[in-house]
């Protein structure tokens, strides 16, 4: 049964990232139920990663802010996909270059810190580059619609990869 839980929490990750691009207001909520899933994996009887249940309530409530904060944005934003790709992209590069923290010995709040810096660091590289192309030109830093776009954008996205980088986090921790 752990194996079936841990293949549904991976693909649910994936099918997040791509809900990010058309359906941006279930994306957070793919991942919170992944994260849910992967929370009830065991290995003999004991949990496979230790996310709790103050972990799993501190995102559900993320997750739900999220999606309430998606569903008030006007249909024309809502239905926007310029610049996912560099959006996401940055998002999971970011994620990449956090996860480095793990490699040192540091507390693991540390580490899920690195992470979330990471990330939104990411996230905002990316949406920065994506300014530079000609379709980015309209919501470049000059233009006024810079941070509303980066934040209607960015914030369903952080919540979504972190909550697949708290994973990480704890499965690096446990496992090196």
């Amino acid at each position: 049964m752990s194996l079936f839980f841990i293949i549904s929490s991976c693909v649910l990750w994936l099918l997040s990232l791509w809900l990010l691009r058309g359906w941006q207001t279930a994306a957070p909520f793919s991942s919170f139920i992944a994260l849910v899933l992967l929370s009830l994996a065991e290995k003999n009887g004991w949990q496979l990663l230790p996310i709790n249940s103050t972990m799993l309530m501190g995102w559900l409530c993320m997750t739900l802010v999220v999606m309430l904060a998606c569903f008030l944005q006007p249909s024309a934003v809502r239905a926007q996909t310029k610049g996912w790709g560099y959006i996401t992209g940055g998002a999971l590069a970011g994620l990449a270059v956090g996860l480095l923290g793990s490699t040192f010995p540091l507390s693991i709040s540390i580490n899920y810190g690195l992470m979330i810096i990471g990330v939104v660091a990411g996230i905002f590289l990316g949406f920065l580059l994506y300014t530079f192309t000609p379709d980015g030109r309209p919501v470049a830093p000059g233009s006024g619609f810079f941070f509303k776009y980066l934040l209607a954008k960015g914030f369903p996205t952080a919540i979504t990869v972190m909550q697949a980088g708290i994973a990480l986090v704890l499965l690096i921790a446990m496992y090196k």
